[in-house]
């Protein structure tokens, strides 16, 4: 029996740079910190070993002090062993990279920067197929079908990229094949790549991000604990939570006569889950200008409560009736552009994307005019 922690796409050093203020500092650590709490996971459930599949860091040229503190903070855990195999973000074409982090690692971290099998333990041995280049143009596991190793071995492969459909960037012109662990004969072959845990058949698997970085895949980041009982048996397999931070879509779809406000919060995570949630509202259906207004309202109170909360509204329309436009004015120039937006609003001659301009425009000219007849009413 061997048992081992599968995880990958670290991408330790990740800027978030379409984050402000502090986050993008608290993501990165986050990523940092994912490495104790792997550990953790691994002394918790017997197992000695943590494969990372590709994508430990998030370049080919990480800063020094993301890469030595990782390496730092792996040794610290022995005698749990690292195991790091090159992926598209950090592929060998860093020669520079992988030449420090060969001369620096601590000796329970092993680098593969070779596709050569690897003895993990009795009777345990590891094919890995790392990056060379980060569009390497061919199945960089094809060679695991011809690797002899000895008779009654556990056979397990490790590789990063797309499988199938499965591709992070959208790219499948390096397609590893679906059925590589049957062709190989491997008991397992563990994938980096995409973010999201998948199953691709009993034998293969993508672990997913430990610590989502976007909403692409709106579920917890993950690692998966592979437990193979012998050569040729299904391993057994495990989804451990690993994430600090929550990344969530919430979707909120609404009738013209459904007050936005209470269904937001019934969307919303309790109060102390939200400095570490980032989410994003999508509204979607139909809402009366006032309700739209409040909704908007409602979600800037909020957004001090989150580590991130926004509002899409790209695809919720406006229903604006007569005595809507007469809260914001009843005559003047204020009320010629809200009859011109109203207008533009519902022009099925223009473009969905034009009249959903006109409806944020009304929306956010509403609000203007409410805003200022409130502060009229308390001078």
């Amino acid at each position: 029996m061997f048992r081992f922690i599968h995880s990958s796409d670290l991408h330790l050093g990740k800027r978030f740079g379409n984050f402000s203020g502090d986050l993008p500092s608290r993501l990165r650590e986050a990523r940092h910190m994912v490495i104790g709490r792997l550990a953790s996971q691994a002394r918790e459930q017997g197992a000695l070993t943590v494969l990372l599949a590709g994508d430990t860091f998030d370049t080919e040229t990480p800063a020094p002090d993301v890469r030595r503190q990782a390496l730092v903070e792996m040794a610290h855990h022995a005698p749990i062993r690292w195991v790091i195999l090159p992926g598209n973000h950090d592929s060998l074409q860093a020669t520079q990279l992988w030449t420090m982090l060969k001369a620096d690692a601590p000796e329970n971290v092993i680098v593969l920067d070779e596709p050569r099998p690897l003895e993990l333990a009795a009777d345990v041995v590891l094919l890995p197929a790392p990056c060379t280049t980060r569009r390497p143009g061919r199945d960089l596991t094809e060679w695991m079908d011809g690797e002899a190793t000895p008779e009654g071995a556990v056979r397990i492969g490790l590789a990063h990229g797309a499988i199938r459909s499965f591709s992070e960037e959208g790219n499948a012109s390096e397609i590893i094949a679906p059925d590589r662990a049957r062709r190989a004969g491997l008991d397992y072959l563990a994938l980096g790549d995409w973010h999201g845990a998948v199953e691709v058949d009993p034998r293969t698997r993508y672990s997913g991000t430990p610590e989502p970085d976007r909403f692409k895949h709106d579920r917890p980041g993950s690692a998966l604990l592979v437990n193979i009982p012998g050569p040729s048996a299904l391993p057994e397999v495990t989804s451990l939570e690993m994430a600090g931070f929550a990344w969530r879509t919430l979707d909120l779809h609404l009738l013209d006569s459904d007050d936005p406000v209470p269904a937001l919060e019934a969307l919303l995570p309790g109060p102390r889950q939200r400095r570490q949630t980032l989410a994003r509202v999508v509204a979607t259906g139909r809402s009366r200008l006032p309700l739209r207004t409040a909704l908007a309202g409602a979600v800037t109170r909020a957004a001090p409560d989150f580590a991130f909360l926004e509002l899409d509204e790209t695809n919720l329309a406006t229903e604006c009736e007569g005595e809507d436009l007469d809260m914001i004015d009843r005559g003047g120039a204020l009320r010629e552009a809200a009859n011109m937006l109203l207008a533009e609003a519902g022009d099925e001659s223009r473009s969905a994307v034009d009249r959903e301009i006109a409806r944020a425009a009304l929306a956010r000219l509403y609000s203007y005019a409410q805003e200022s007849h409130g502060q009229e009413g308390a001078s």
